[in-house]
């Protein structure tokens, strides 16, 4: 087990503030034109993208670009695999790889409704193309040249291109993943993965705002004609005409809600009423949203030298924190295993260690990292949401030793120079897992 990092309290404050303020839119088709194969770009341009690379990109796409960053296991959707490939947000067919202009954008602009912020204020278009040079060098499919497609005339929005795109929402069964309000009201599949196993969730159709490719009208015809390579979203240039398709495109952006900052006093509250009930209907679903949101998997799960989390150990505890003067405080597991875990934990005293800091054969935490204070003010409903959310976690056999304080005189020393001489002790976050994973 290695130290990974030493930070001040005040640092570690610093950080958390700034992680919250970043804390994630026809029958016969015209054929396929493959472009003309692009020269070879310069090795310098390839070595400057490299060098960006390095420094913007590795926390979460990974060293070798298999989108295994340090931030990956946190994210979803995941940080694309660039070694695989393959591309959801393109303008060429289905099985092709994207064109510089495609991955230009991409990186312009971001991936709306993910972590994938736009660069464009950030770096200079040289930069941009050259990393998109690189990226490019991580994946042999770039050795064939894109194969773009040549949309059709767009059809005008109208009240009968909507309704004739209804007719193709319910023709081409899209209720089945989006629910037929675009929301995800009686849709038959709710969970997803991609071709990484990795979890996927289907867009709410009503806020185009989170659509990964963009919210216009060609940005969804596109979606529909090319496919979202590595999902389960397929391209429909077999099922549908184009005429169709832009159809479809034009009724899934009427299905747009008005957004919250354009809403009067009376809509908002109205608005988040319409949540509440929701989540009251689903407090598993809402649980979820709030140990996701409140990012309990970046403390309860451990990780390696690279700062990726174990394997198999999502949420399952043992990250190891010092925190001068106190002690060593290894974070809990809270999968439902009833050995080590919190299946034998009742209800009450799961949320009295979520706001009270007790655990349950009564060992007190401080307030940080368990911010128990701050969690104190949930409403009961979320407790119970959280609640019941954890009793669904699959179960991982890691048994967590209990908190070590310091020595009484060397403790005594260290509040005397936090509270009396201003030091600033620091926090050390160590690797590996502090538990004993397969022990009863």
């Amino acid at each position: 087990m290695r130290r990974l990092a030493s930070r001040s309290l005040r640092a570690i404050g610093i950080a958390a503030v700034a992680a919250v303020g970043i804390v994630a839119l026809m029958r016969a088709h015209p054929a396929a034109q493959p472009a003309a194969a692009p020269a070879p770009p310069a090795a310098t341009n390839v070595q400057h993208g490299k060098a960006v690379y390095d420094v913007r990109c590795i926390e979460c796409h990974g060293a070798t670009g298999q989108g295994d960053g340090p931030s990956a296991a946190y994210l979803m959707p995941r940080p694309r695999d660039f070694t695989a490939g393959k591309y959801k947000i393109r303008s060429t067919e289905t099985g092709s790889v994207p064109t510089d202009d495609d991955l230009i954008a991409t990186v312009r602009r971001g991936i709306y409704g993910s972590a994938m912020p736009g660069w464009d204020r950030i770096l200079p278009d040289g930069d941009i193309a050259d990393v998109v040079q690189y990226v490019k060098t991580l994946s042999p499919q770039f050795a064939q040249p894109p194969r773009a497609v040549r949309p059709s005339t767009a059809t005008p929005s109208s009240p009968e291109s909507i309704a004739r795109g209804q007719q193709v929402y319910d023709r081409l069964q899209c209720a089945k993943c989006h629910g037929t309000d675009g929301r995800g009201a009686g849709a038959v599949a709710t969970a997803f993965e991609d071709d990484w196993r990795q979890p996927l969730a289907a867009a709410n159709l009503t806020e185009p705002w989170t659509f990964h490719g963009g919210a216009s009208a060609r940005d969804v015809y596109l979606r529909f004609r090319t496919g979202m390579m590595g999902t389960p979203m397929p391209s429909f240039a077999d099922a549908a005409s184009d005429a169709e398709m832009w159809d479809l495109a034009n009724y899934v952006v009427s299905l747009a809600r008005k957004p919250v900052w354009s809403m009067t006093a009376d809509e908002v509250t109205a608005f988040y009423a319409q949540q509440d009930a929701e989540a009251r209907a689903n407090p598993i679903k809402r649980g979820e949203h709030l140990v996701d949101t409140l990012n309990c998997v970046l403390c309860h799960s451990p990780i390696d030298e690279k700062k990726r989390m174990l394997p198999g150990m999502r949420l399952a505890g043992g990250l190891r924190f010092r925190i001068e003067p106190f002690g060593e405080f290894p974070t809990g597991n809270l999968t439902s295993d009833k050995d080590t875990g919190l299946g034998n934990w009742s209800d009450d005293e799961i949320k009295r260690c979520i706001t009270k800091g007790t655990t349950k054969d009564g060992v007190r935490l401080l307030p940080y990292p368990m911010d128990w204070a701050s969690f104190s003010n949930m409403k009961p409903s979320d407790l119970d949401a959280i609640v019941a959310y954890l009793r669904t976690v699959p179960p991982v056999v890691n048994r967590v030793p209990k908190p070590r304080y310091t020595f009484l005189p060397m403790y005594l020393w260290g509040k005397f120079n936090m509270l009396i001489l201003g030091g600033d002790p620091p926090i050390t976050i160590y690797t590996g897992n502090a538990g004993t994973r397969g022990a009863r």
